[in-house]
């Protein structure tokens, strides 16, 4: 025959190791959760960093391709000769056989 198990010691100490074996389950899911919480709030950082990078970075591309674009069109008007040359007149100061310039002073009041 069977015998009753007693009440005691034995009980006891097999409670107190359940209830640290909770208790190391319930620190490891917590540390587990706490990692995880630490990388995603780090993803989410760098994810809000590298989006300002990304916005900054599409500024100078549109800033070039608007410089691009006012260069080409002065190589366009520079190519031909009636944009050249009032351009070789003002900036070099430059003159054709028969031409002249004509500097006006301005009114000191402008």
């Amino acid at each position: 025959m069977r015998r009753p198990r007693e009440r005691g010691r034995s009980s006891r100490s097999g409670a107190a190791l359940r209830a640290f074996g909770r208790a190391g389950v319930a620190c490891v899911a917590l540390a587990f959760v706490t990692i995880v919480g630490t990388q995603y709030a780090r993803i989410i950082s760098r994810n809000l960093a590298l989006s300002g990078e990304l916005g900054a970075a599409q500024n100078d591309i549109r800033a070039l391709q608007e410089k691009e674009a006012f260069q080409q069109r002065e190589i366009r008007r520079l190519s031909d000769p009636h944009g050249a040359i009032p351009e070789i007149h003002d900036k070099l100061h430059l003159v054709g056989d028969g031409e002249a310039i004509i500097y006006l002073k301005k009114p000191h009041g402008s």
